[in-house]
């Protein structure tokens, strides 16, 4: 389809991007028909210029032809096409060059995209990341070691935005410096879950917001299948944290697999039905992840050769003097045996990194540990001292507080 489609390399004009939102919106006319009758007309002008016993010559029922000739999306293309200048974002259809290639090879690609943020990152090196959305501790933290290092490494961190693993994985990459992609499966304008306002914020201005769907546009449960084969068709690879059986990330997984793209898995407990899916799919040939390396190895040549020139380049624009050799040396290590290591306890006086440090050793990665069990568990500290050095832990982002005063040691 892609070889045949005519493709603009100057910015479409504001006509063009009308017919575009205008195709888009025809009812019933969904992505595969409309590749399908790029295919055969090479532009929705054409489309829109063909008769109706044309348009059923190309393949499509009676009521669809007569729907398309009708021209009877115009109308709310042209509203589109407001609500598109008035939020900041920008129209992004198949035939545009700034269209991702990734995307654009599988086989039922969105026909437009609405972005909202840097385009540029349409033309990065991906990786995708996804999970439950009830993730546990453990999956969280994982979630934030590997798409904090992932992103250091060079790569882009798509996802959905939704609850638990995906929305750790998005403040990860934030938070290491790197690039990330949510995809949407709503509007550019609409924050859903409604909780993560300030992350949507945060996305569009160092990131990008994506979706195929129309401005406004409601989170519908039905979307989000749909919105699944965009996060992994935009990707080199897809990442399963956690998830259920018959979870979103199973579904995206299988998608992955579909697309050609390579598809890797966190191990988790056998006993966790949050683990169902990751393990699973390691049984099914998925690659086992147990830290950033583990992905960066297993992708394509020219993908890893690209990320070490994109890195080289980082590095002499930094200064050689100021650049790390590596994810792992970016960010203090906290997920040793030893916390009494950790140089941002040393630094603290003696008698605080003393209390840090006993708090420390009682707190987990993979469990939370709720405050009257943590008081309970250490004999030779009052409640105020433990609530005072989880305090101190919380600022120097090595201990993170979660509903119900329950505590877990950041990974």
């Amino acid at each position: 389809m892609a070889t045949s489609l005519t493709r603009h390399s100057a910015p479409l004009t504001d006509e063009e991007e009308l017919y575009w939102l205008a195709l888009r919106l025809v009812p019933g006319l969904g992505a595969r028909r409309s590749n399908l009758l790029l295919q055969r007309f090479k532009t929705p002008q054409a489309i829109f210029r063909a008769s109706a016993s044309e348009l059923e010559g190309a393949g499509m029922s009676g009521a669809l032809a007569r729907s398309v000739a009708s021209g009877c999306s115009f109308e709310e293309a042209a509203s589109q096409q407001q609500l598109v200048r008035s939020a900041g974002a920008h129209v992004i259809p198949l035939g545009d060059s700034r269209y991702p290639e990734p995307l654009r090879t599988i086989y039922d690609p969105p026909p437009v995209l609405f972005a909202r943020g840097r385009l540029e990152l349409l033309a990065s090196v991906a990786i995708a990341v996804v999970g439950t959305r009830r993730a546990t501790p453990y999956g969280i933290a994982a979630a934030e070691r590997l798409s904090g290092d992932l992103a250091r490494a060079g790569l882009t961190i798509v996802s959905g935005m939704a609850r638990g693993i995906d929305t750790a994985a998005h403040r990860a990459s934030l938070a290491a410096g790197g690039a990330t992609i949510a995809v949407l499966g709503c509007g550019v304008d609409v924050v859903y879950p409604s909780e993560n306002k300030r992350l949507a914020a945060e996305i569009a201005s160092s990131g990008l917001i994506l979706s195929e769907f129309p401005m406004t546009g409601v989170a519908f449960p039905q979307n989000f299948p749909i919105r699944n084969r965009v996060i992994s068709g935009l990707s080199c690879g897809l990442l399963v944290v956690e998830g259920a059986q018959y979870s979103g990330s199973a579904i995206t997984a299988r998608l992955a697999m579909d697309q050609g793209r390579e598809v890797f898995a966190v191990p988790g407990n056998i006993t966790s039905k949050m683990s169902w899916s990751p393990n699973l799919l390691i049984k099914q040939g998925a690659k086992l992840v147990q830290d950033w390396n583990d992905v960066v190895v297993e992708l394509p040549a020219a993908v890893q050769r690209r990320l070490i020139d994109e890195g080289r380049e980082r590095l002499i624009n930094q200064g050689l003097g100021t650049a790390s050799s590596g994810p792992a040396e970016t960010r203090p290590e906290t997920s040793g045996n030893n916390p009494a290591s950790d140089p941002a306890v040393q630094n603290l006086p003696p008698a605080q990194a003393r209390a840090a440090r006993q708090v420390l050793e009682k707190l987990r990665v993979d469990a939370a540990i709720q405050l009257d069990t943590l008081v309970e568990s250490i004999d030779d500290m009052s409640p105020s001292e433990i609530i005072a050095a989880l305090f101190e832990l919380e600022i120097l982002g090595l201990v993170r507080q979660q509903p119900g005063r329950n505590f877990v040691k950041v990974w």
